[in-house]
């Protein structure tokens, strides 16, 4: 095998880099060299970013979002409709559907959604603390917005299992979501469609 070009502190960076989602190899070790060619106005000041958010960020108590407050800016913000509930899988589905500016109630974020396949259970998630704040007496309707997958399906169908019995009215995502799709990679434009015409779940 023959040996590294680089030295063991570049390979470090390079293996750090390539564990990020969407860099293989190749591509880490480009965004290697663009950091250490333009240190000043990058690699000190992604130092410094990385630092930072190390430092101060930390999920919210309440819905899951992450932010360096808690509870986090969405939740704490006034003129938020504290009625609505919008159940997402992850922090990047609460951040597409915030860029589309589609909705402006309060958003819980589970950590993912049940799998057979992969282990997880719903002790895994963030369920029990969805179903006590949808049991609370201001909630009025809670927002399925789950990933069009059979996965985040199954969970839509346990949550409402578990809100069966509530006066809370159960909605989930409808028309612009693809099957299979994922909301992360939706435009603004389907997912404010797809909020705009939610049907009961």
């Amino acid at each position: 095998m023959p040996a590294s070009p680089a030295g063991p502190e570049i390979e470090n960076l390079i293996s750090l880099l390539a564990k990020l989602p969407g860099l293989g190899p190749r591509s880490a070790r480009r965004a290697a060299l663009a950091l250490v060619k333009k240190r000043d106005v990058l690699l000190n000041p992604l130092a410094e970013a990385l630092r930072e958010v190390g430092e101060k960020i930390r999920p919210c108590g309440m819905c899951g979002n992450i932010d360096a407050s808690d509870p986090c800016h969405i939740c704490s913000a006034p003129g938020r409709d504290q009625t609505v509930i919008c159940v997402v899988q992850e922090v990047s589905d609460l951040w597409a559907l915030e860029r589309a500016a589609a909705f402006r109630g309060r958003y819980h974020v589970l950590g993912g959604c049940l799998s057979a396949l992969d282990g997880i259970r719903p002790e895994d998630l963030n369920i029990a603390k969805l179903i006590e704040r949808a049991s609370g007496s201001e909630i009025t309707e809670v927002i399925l917005a789950m990933n069009a997958t059979v996965d985040g399906q199954t969970t839509a169908h346990y949550i409402t299992d578990h809100l069966a019995g509530t006066d809370v009215k159960i909605s989930r995502l409808a028309h612009g979501v693809p099957v299979g799709g994922e909301l992360d990679y939706l435009d603004d434009g389907t997912i404010s469609a797809a909020i705009a015409s939610r049907r009961p779940f």
